[in-house]
């Protein structure tokens, strides 16, 4: 349509050509075109999804229609999970392109902060929240969170005592070759690595993480993990508790396994989505009331109830995901501290890691 109207300007333009110089009509037509390239709804909020489409659509398409406002979502993809937009945000912070940030984790959210790229928001149901899964200043709030999983083919291991139990599970020589997991430096997978060595202590991690890398199969994230235990290339392998749901949802012979639960584990780490305005965006104001809407009870509800079966955060949200067990051992993280060893961690991962791996 933006070609046409430029066609239909510039025949005017020549119509009466007697009268304009040449370089007057280029520069018309230019200034005409630019202008259409950069024009965007006076009301639009961008919203920037780490949260898969298949999840996040239907909800921000509710809540568009709720607050009559027009939102334009760019999702990420799955290779570069929360990284791709991370940085995009980050490239454009000089002028940002983009309103409010959906991110499927909580690390790169962290760091966004510490760079001082997110805009402070006074959130209504902030009370309702646990104070480790929302930024003290505002800046981002923690919900509808997901568990770090094993994904075991029960034929391959139909038996409950050959399983695996814990995360460190994938170092033992015995699954050389069978178990596979995510490379570990985008979306959850580096959350879980940074959280790891700061629990851990980066020395005794990244021993961990090189017996990892010697024994496990790399895939580029933790659907393709999910998807080939299903399909029994492997045994068993680390992913988040939607992607394991979506394969037994579909009736594939696998199971979810809540690692790190015994008297010394260190339980099984759940990693919240976060939501969070980007500073000076286009529609700093359109974000914050769309950021208020994404944390009402409901939302976590759907999430719960969904294909995600995603774990509510909010103390009033009386719907239990699917999925949890009770009594799960949760393990205890300082996201903060994790966020910042992770520029370090992430040096030592790509070097365990490589990406042509």
């Amino acid at each position: 349509m933006l070609y046409l109207k430029v066609l239909r300007f510039l025949t005017g333009m020549l119509g009466s050509a007697g009268r304009w110089s040449p370089v007057f009509l280029w520069t018309a037509a230019a200034i005409y075109v630019s202008g259409g390239c950069i024009s965007r709804h006076s009301d639009e909020v961008v919203v920037l999804s780490a949260l898969d489409r298949e999840f996040a659509a239907a909800v921000l398409k509710d809540a568009q229609a709720d607050l009559k406002t027009p939102l334009r979502i760019k999702y990420d993809v799955e290779s570069n999970k929360t990284v791709g937009l991370t940085n995009e945000i980050i490239r454009n912070k000089q002028r940002p392109r983009a309103d409010l940030f959906w991110n499927n984790e909580i690390l790169h959210t962290i760091r966004l902060e510490k760079l001082g790229l997110l805009e402070s928001v006074d959130a209504e149901r902030r009370p309702h929240f646990p104070d480790r899964f929302v930024s003290p200043s505002g800046h981002w709030f923690g919900l509808a969170a997901r568990a770090r999983v094993l994904i075991v083919n029960t034929e391959l291991m139909p038996s409950t005592d050959q399983r695996p139990t814990q995360f460190s599970d994938f170092a033992k020589k015995q699954f050389a070759g069978k178990c596979t997991l995510a490379r570990p430096l985008f979306g959850t997978s580096a959350t879980h690595a940074a959280v790891m060595f700061d629990v851990l202590g980066a020395v005794e991690a990244a021993q961990l993480y090189e017996r990892i890398a010697d024994n496990a199969v790399v895939q580029g994230g933790n659907k393709q993990v999910a998807e080939k235990v299903a399909a029994g290339e492997f045994l068993f392998g680390l992913t988040d508790t939607d992607d394991a749901l979506v394969e037994m949802d579909a009736g594939r012979p696998v199971a979810i396994v809540f690692p790190d639960q015994g008297q010394d584990g260190l339980g099984t780490l759940l990693i919240p989505n976060t939501l969070c305005v980007i500073k000076n965006g286009p529609n700093t104001a359109g974000a914050k009331h769309l950021l208020q809407r994404l944390l009402a009870a409901d939302v976590e509800e759907r999430l719960a109830n969904g294909r995600s079966g995603q774990i509510p955060l909010a103390d009033d949200v009386e719907i239990k995901s699917r999925v949890v067990p009770e009594n799960l051992k949760i393990m205890e993280v300082d996201f903060e501290s994790a966020a910042d060893q992770w520029e370090a961690a992430a040096i030592q991962l790509r070097a365990i890691f490589p990406l042509g791996q």
